[in-house]
C-alpha cells in the first residue's frame, strides 16, 4: 500500500540518484535545445515499450535490440529530423550516433539506446548531430535547470516541456522510491505502446524482466490510453531505466512489486494527461470515460473511438452539448451493446438515458464546456462491471494549420 507521494517541484529525470543529463542546441531545429543525452553512472536495469506502427524509424529498431539486452547505460535523443524511412544510411546514421556517445562515456555503443523525432523521411545532419553528441557530453550535470533544458530538447510542436518528479514510499518497501520522467508529444498521437517520446527513470532495483512488466502495465492505463488525433507515430517510445542506487530493491512479484506498479502507472498518467492537455491547437482537456463495459478491452475500444472522433472533438471545441455523436462514436468502435440501455453525461449533466435524449440544461452544459480547460464526458453501458478512461483533447482551427503547414 502507498504510504507517501510527494511532488518534487521543478525536478525531472536527474532527480533519482544515479541519473546526469543535458540538454544542448546543434542547429537541427530552427530555434531552441534539440538534442538531450541521460547517462546512467553504472549498468542500469532498462525496459521499453515501442510503436506497433509497420513503419519504424531507425532509433526504434536498434532500441528494441538494446532492451532486449536487459542493461542501458545511455540515452541519445534528437528533435527535428525523425531519421525514418531512410533506408540503409539511416541505420548507419543512428549507430553513427550511438557510437560517438559510446566512445565519448567509454562504453558500448549496444548500451546506448537512440530516439528521434521530427520530420520524415529526411537524412541525418549527421555533422550537427555529432557536433551536438559532444556538447552534451561536456555539459552532463543534473538538477532542475538541467531536468529543464533536457526536456526542451526533445520537443518539436509541444507549447511547453512536459516533465516531473516525485518521491513515493510504501509499507511494502525498505526505503522510498524516487520517479523522474519527462516525454514530449502534441501531434501524431495514439500510440500502441507507449507515447510519442517518454524516458522516465527511478533509483529503485529491480530485474528487467519485472522491469518490462511493470512498465507494460503502467503504459497500457497512460500512454496508451491519451490520444490527440488517432495517429500512431513511426518513432513512439517509452524507456525506463532503473539505476538501482536506491534503498529499495524488488526482485519478485508480491506485494512490494504491485504497490511500484501502481506508483509507476499514477506518475506515467501525470504525465500522459500532459500531452493530451498540450494537443496541438487544443484549448482543453477532455477525459472520456466508459463504464458498464462486459471486459475493460471493450470498455477502452469504446472510449478510444470517442475520444479520436474528429465530430466529437469539433463539437468539444465549439462546447456544444451534442450527445448524439458520443454515440455515433460508441456505436462505431465495433463492440456490441445495446443501444436502449447507453446513458450519457457531459460533465454532470445526463444528456442521454436509455439511448433517448432526455431534457437537460443545455445553457448549463454549453457553459460547462466553455470554462472548464478540463471536461468529461462519459457513457455507461449498463453491462458489466468494467470501466475504462482516455485522455484527449479538442479540435480547434489550429490542428489543421499545425499540420498544414508543418513540413513547409
Amino acid at each position: 500500500m502507498i504510504t507517501n507521494w510527494k511532488e518534487e517541484p521543478k525536478a525531472g529525470v536527474t532527480f533519482p540518484e544515479g541519473f546526469s543529463a543535458a540538454g544542448v542546441r546543434a542547429g537541427i531545429k530552427s530555434l531552441g535545445n534539440d538534442m538531450a543525452l541521460l547517462v546512467c553512472e553504472s549498468k542500469a536495469t532498462v525496459a521499453g515499450t515501442f510503436t506497433t506502427n509497420q513503419v519504424k524509424a531507425a532509433c526504434v529498431r536498434y532500441s528494441q535490440r538494446v532492451v532486449k539486452s536487459g542493461t542501458a547505460r545511455a540515452v541519445i535523443v534528437n528533435a527535428g529530423n525523425a531519421n525514418a524511412c531512410n533506408g540503409e544510411q539511416g541505420d548507419l546514421d543512428n549507430r553513427s550516433m550511438a557510437e560517438q556517445v559510446g566512445e565519448l562515456l567509454h562504453i558500448s555503443p549496444d548500451q546506448v539506446l537512440t530516439a528521434s523525432t521530427g520530420i520524415i523521411g529526411h537524412l541525418m545532419p549527421m555533422a550537427k548531430i555529432e557536433a551536438g553528441v559532444g556538447f552534451a557530453v561536456e555539459q552532463l550535470d543534473r538538477g532542475v535547470e538541467t531536468d529543464l533544458s533536457a526536456t526542451e530538447a526533445i520537443m518539436t510542436t509541444d507549447i511547453y516541456p512536459k516533465y516531473r518528479a516525485v518521491t513515493v514510499d510504501s509499507e511494502s518497501w525498505v526505503a522510498p522510491i524516487r520517479f523522474g520522467g519527462m516525454c514530449k508529444g502534441s501531434g501524431m498521437i495514439a500510440p500502441n505502446m507507449a507515447t510519442m517520446l517518454a524516458f522516465l527513470t527511478t533509483d529503485a532495483h529491480l530485474p528487467s524482466e519485472l522491469l518490462q512488466e511493470a512498465l507494460r502495465r503502467a503504459v497500457a492505463v497512460s500512454y496508451n490510453s491519451v490520444t490527440v488525433d488517432g495517429d500512431t507515430s513511426t518513432n513512439d517510445m517509452c524507456i525506463l531505466l532503473a539505476s538501482g542506487m536506491g534503498g529499495a530493491a524488488i526482485s519478485v512479484a508480491g506485494a512490494a512489486f504491485e504497490d511500484f506498479v501502481t506508483a509507476l502507472s499514477r506518475f506515467c498518467i501525470s504525465l500522459a494527461k500532459e500531452i493530451a492537455r498540450d494537443g496541438e491547437g487544443a484549448t482543453k482537456l477532455v477525459q472520456v470515460v466508459v463504464k458498464g463495459a462486459e471486459t475493460p478491452e471493450a470498455a477502452h475500444k469504446i472510449a478510444k473511438t470517442v475520444a479520436e472522433s474528429p465530430l466529437v472533438k469539433t463539437a468539444l471545441y465549439g462546447n456544444d452539448p451534442n450527445w448524439g455523436r458520443l454515440l455515433m462514436a460508441a456505436g462505431r468502435a465495433g463492440v456490441p451493446f445495446d443501444a436502449d440501455l447507453i446513458d450519457a453525461f457531459i460533465g454532470e449533466f445526463q444528456v442521454c438515458n436509455e439511448g433517448r435524449s432526455v431534457d437537460f440544461d443545455r445553457d448549463g452544459a454549453h457553459a460547462y464546456l466553455k470554462g472548464s480547460k478540463e471536461v468529461e464526458v462519459s457513457l455507461h453501458l449498463h453491462l458489466g462491471e468494467a470501466t475504462a478512461t482516455v485522455w484527449t483533447c479538442d479540435y480547434s482551427y489550429d490542428y489543421i494549420k499545425i499540420n498544414a503547414e508543418y513540413h513547409t
